[in-house]
This record gives C-alpha cells, sequence and structure tokens, in this order.
C-alpha cells in the first residue's frame, strides 16, 4: 500500500470532467458533456495522428508489419485477422506494453493506444442488444441480469444510429431489436442462394448486417464515420469546450479525504515519464475494459491508503469476451456479382441467434441444447475474391462462417494487478486470467454443427483456406493461425472484452449503479465494457456507446454530484 500522492497539481486546470481515453466511447462522452455546457479534458494514453497516418497505405503497411512481427512488437496480435487489414502502427508496441497471463491460460489482449483507440480498427457492425440478453438470469440461471432493459437505452441507440449512419434493414425479430436505418447493402448472389436455401432446409433466418459501409477517404471526411474523429469527437471539439492531451497515461484516481468521492486523475506523461495531477469534479472512464479496471485497480483501498472502496468486493471479477469458431467454404454454379461487392459492417450478413429464446434451454425449433446463452453467425460470400490466378477452384463462390458466442460469467475469470512487472512508464500491468469453460465447449460444438449444416443446405464444401486460395509466402503462417483452427480461438481473440466493473442494482452486487456511477465514487463513471454484467452475443460496441451517452447526458443534468 502506497501513502498519500506527494503530486503537485497540473497547472491546466478548470475542468467539469476528465474523460479517459479518446476512442469509441470517450469520443461519445466528451460529446455528450461539451454539448450540455461541461468544459471537458480528454486524456489519451497514445499518440495524435493525422488520418492519413493513422489509416496508413499499401505497400506501407505490409512493410511495417514484417519490421514489427521480426521486431517482437506484435507477436500476439498479429493473430487477429484485423492485424491484416489495418495500419500495424495503430496496435500497441507489445515490448512496453506487456501483461501476464497463467501458463495454461493466454489471452490474446489488442490494444490500440492512439487518438482514437480501437475505433479506428473496429469491422464496424452495430447489433442491438435485446431483453433476452439484459434480462440474462430470468429463466436460464445465465446472471447476473442488468439493472436496466432495452426501453432504457432504446433511445440513445436510435441517436447513434441516426448520427452514425448506420445501414440495416428492419427485420422483426424480437432476439435483435430493429434500429433507424440507412438502406441495406444489397445481397450477393451467392448470400441471396444461402438465404433461401438455409430458411427452406433449416428453417434459419439470414438478415442483412448492420454497420457502416466501406470508408473511402476524401479531403472532406478523411476520417470513417465508425471512428472517434469522424463523428463523435469531432464534434465534442467543435463546441470549443473540449481540450484534447495525447500521450498522458492514467495511473489511478486521487480521492477525497473521506474517500467518498474522485478529485480527479494521476497521470503519466507519455514522452517525459513526469507525473501530475488533474483535478475535476466528474472523471469518465472509457479507456477500454481492461485498461479502465487497471486504472480502478491501482486506485482502490488494497493499493493506496484513503483509496477507492469497492463494497460488492467484484472488482476485476467476471472478465468475457465473446468465443469464436470460423469456417471458410465454397459452392458451386453460383453466378457472380454484377459488381465488386463489398465486405464491410454493413456489407455482410448475420444468422442471429435463435438458440434458448424461450425457457427450458432449447433452440427456437423446440430442440434441446446443452448449453445456456445464444450466438450467431456472422457471413459472408462473394466479397473477397482475389484475382483469378490466386483461386484453386475458379466458377465456385466463396465465403466464410464467424459464430460471436455468449460467454457466462464465470469470478474466476478476472483481471488484478501484477506486483512483480511494470509497463515502460512504471505503471503495475494486469495480470489476465481467463478460461473457457464446459459451457462455452458445449456452445461451440453446436456452433460448428450448425455452420456445417448452413453450408450444406446450400450445396457447398468447408474447406482450409489454403485449399481455396494460393497463398504465396504466407500460407505456412495462415496454416499455423489461430483463426483457422479447428477449435475455438483463446480468449481475448475476438477483441470484445468485457465485465470487471459490473453494473448491479444494489451495492453489494456490483461495482457501478444503472447509471455508471461507482457505487464506492458515485462521480465516477465507467462506461466502456468494463461495466457489462453480462456479454450477450452481439457486437458491445453500439451498447457501449449509448451506455456512455445515456450516463454522461444524465450527468450533466444532476449537476449537484459535481459539486
Amino acid at each position: 500500500m502506497t501513502a498519500a500522492d506527494p503530486i503537485a497539481p497540473d497547472a491546466g486546470g478548470g475542468f467539469d470532467a476528465v474523460v479517459v481515453g479518446a476512442g469509441a466511447t470517450g469520443g461519445v462522452a466528451a460529446m455528450a458533456l461539451s454539448e450540455a455546457g461541461l468544459r471537458v479534458l480528454v486524456l489519451e494514453a497514445g499518440p495524435e495522428l493525422s488520418a492519413r497516418q493513422a489509416l496508413g497505405s499499401e505497400p506501407l503497411n505490409s512493410l511495417r508489419r514484417v519490421a514489427n512481427l521480426a521486431g517482437g512488437r506484435h507477436r500476439l496480435q498479429a493473430e487477429h485477422p484485423g492485424y491484416w487489414k489495418n495500419n500495424p502502427e495503430l496496435f500497441v508496441d507489445e515490448r512496453l506494453n506487456p501483461y501476464l497471463t497463467p501458463d495454461d491460460a493466454p489471452f490474446l489482449w489488442t490494444r490500440g493506444r492512439q487518438v482514437g483507440g480501437r475505433s479506428l480498427t473496429w469491422g464496424g457492425i452495430t447489433l442491438r442488444l435485446s431483453d433476452h440478453e439484459f434480462q440474462a438470469d430470468q429463466g436460464e440461471g445465465r446472471g447476473p441480469a442488468w439493472p436496466i432493459d432495452s426501453r432504457d437505452l432504446a433511445p440513445w441507440y436510435s441517436r447513434l444510429e441516426k448520427l452514425l449512419g448506420v445501414h440495416g434493414h428492419r427485420d422483426g425479430l424480437a432476439q435483435l431489436p430493429d434500429g433507424e436505418y440507412h438502406p441495406a447493402l444489397p445481397f450477393t448472389p451467392g448470400e441471396e442462394h444461402l438465404r433461401r436455401a438455409i430458411d427452406r432446409q433449416l428453417g434459419l433466418p439470414l438478415i442483412h448486417s448492420r454497420g457502416f459501409a466501406l470508408h473511402r477517404p476524401t479531403p472532406e471526411r478523411p476520417w470513417p464515420a465508425s471512428s472517434a474523429q469522424g463523428v463523435t469527437l469531432a464534434r465534442a471539439l467543435a463546441t470549443g469546450r473540449v481540450r484534447l492531451r495525447s500521450a498522458c497515461i492514467v495511473s489511478h484516481l486521487r480521492l477525497s479525504p473521506d474517500a467518498s468521492r474522485a478529485e480527479g486523475v494521476v497521470v503519466v506523461d507519455g514522452r517525459s515519464g513526469a507525473r501530475s495531477f488533474v483535478a475535476a469534479p466528474l472523471v469518465v472512464l472509457c479507456a477500454s475494459t481492461i485498461e479502465s479496471l487497471r486504472i480502478l485497480l491501482h486506485s482502490t483501498e488494497g493499493r493506496r491508503r484513503g483509496g477507492l472502496i469497492d463494497p460488492s468486493g467484484s472488482l476485476g471479477t467476471g472478465l468475457m469476451d465473446h468465443i469464436s469458431s470460423s469456417r471458410f467454404f465454397s459452392i458451386p454454379g453460383l453466378p457472380p456479382p454484377s459488381a465488386a461487392a463489398e465486405l464491410s459492417g454493413a456489407g455482410s450478413c448475420f444468422i442471429p441467434n435463435t438458440v434458448n429464446l424461450s425457457e427450458g434451454g432449447h433452440e427456437g425449433s423446440g430442440e434441446p441444447v446443452n448449453f445456456r446463452g445464444g450466438y450467431g453467425l456472422w457471413t459472408a460470400m462473394q466479397r473477397f475474391d482475389p484475382p483469378a490466378v490466386l483461386r484453386r477452384h475458379r466458377g465456385e463462390a466463396v465465403g466464410f462462417l464467424i459464430g460471436h458466442g455468449e460467454v457466462q460469467r464465470n469470478p474466476a475469470n478476472r483481471v488484478t494487478l501484477a506486483e512483480e512487472a511494470l509497463d515502460a512508464w512504471g505503471l503495475p500491468v494486469p495480470r489476465i486470467e481467463c478460461r473457457w469453460g464446459a459451457n462455452e465447449r458445449a456452445m461451440v460444438d453446436h456452433m460448428q454443427r450448425r455452420m456445417e449444416a448452413v453450408v450444406a443446405a446450400a450445396g457447398g464444401r468447408i474447406r482450409p483456406v489454403e485449399e481455396l486460395f494460393v497463398l504465396p509466402l504466407i500460407e505456412p503462417l495462415v496454416r499455423r493461425a489461430v483463426a483457422v483452427r479447428p477449435e475455438a480461438a483463446p480468449p481475448g481473440y475476438y477483441i470484445h472484452e468485457l465485465g470487471g466493473a459490473a453494473m448491479a442494482a444494489r451495492a453489494e452486487q456490483g461495482v457501478v449503479d444503472p447509471w455508471n456511477r461507482c457505487w464506492g465514487a458515485p462521480n465516477v463513471l465507467v462506461v466502456d465494457g468494463a461495466c457489462w454484467p453480462s456479454a450477450g452475443w452481439q457486437s458491445p460496441t453500439l451498447t457501449s456507446m449509448a451506455l456512455a451517452w445515456r450516463a454522461c447526458d444524465a450527468a450533466a443534468r444532476d449537476r449537484a454530484h459535481l459539486a
């Protein structure tokens, strides 16, 4: 335990709120607070880049990957396919940002420390949660339930979908609520064939994906709408009430003498290593799930005298990710698209969850299943075809199926702070312990059988990716990749980490209240994935952004607790 911080105040004070993190939720928080009239300081641990620097270009991005892999910067993060389609400079240097895991429990943590955070590498799928997810413990023992439901978030979902320009189709499915959409991008001929086949033979729906169309930079719109800089952070900065400070790493919260409120945050200059204190009557944590947990854990009474009190004793516990399995396939005899079809958050499809939608552990068809929770299958066909010379089966349409599986909250899956390891700025690093359980393994078995049935119904064949494409130079790397192994990828792989500071109706049940305020310090909001009490199967970013807007709007209205 350390003594109270002897760090001098930062000279640039006078802020009503400090927002920690300039990614998807940080941009929303800064926008909501500043447009309500508050003066906001946004702290980002990494650098501020221009759009050209952030997005990069080929072949320079590929040359950087080679250099970064050879130098050990991205040994773990390179396991995710997103690494291979984005500028590798948007992924942290693992040598400077270490973390620990047990030898028998690998965790693939992908991080983006720069203004925009991981919104710059986000796949751009925007799915709402349904009340089946919000009330997860009712009827199935999946628990705990959220203390809010879909009606509480519906206005914020709608605001975001309209603001960001989300594409989609209103499908009328209870397990996937409709939103406010621009027209859906059309199916390819292969996708339309798949839709008809699985509807006729399996009774499964296939719907347009919901999300962002592919970004094509212009001088007027250099940033994708899915990035913080594209809409929300830009709107925040346009108010004139927001100051953005990059290369500024938050160490911990400083609490008031009675430990009932945060007085501000202690920060480390990412360039000089100098420490300072930034005072503000409201602190909003948007640093990403594990990073926000690191800050909270480093602020607790167990780490420093007069630190943050967690009445529930649950801080750091219940870490979740989505479990994933993927398959590539081909189908002969299908007409090609009339024009090139993009692969994007909007340019793709979903077979949404159809299992465990009623009590008793059944599929939508009524057949029993041996696991709790649900999953969806993301799919696309004829959207990533290489030149004919690189195809091994010419004339066949190629597609993929990737499962999003709901993971059960397990207190043993947790984040703690390592005593024996520090990062490049002298801060204790996270120790992440997360394992799949029997429920997740049973779900993946069902997921894989369903993928086989879907492909067979459409007259196709599941094949390893190296049987579909000629992959000069990189085939050995592809064969070893986590993404194409028959078993589920390890936790962290899907980059949907959630939990650890769960929202709850009572202080003894979780870390934050239904308005995202810490029970132990109500002027601290946790609005990123850390606040999730259960995972659902849907991509989480839109929901976290809606939570951030709702919580910050309420905090701005209730100025009394900022005094």
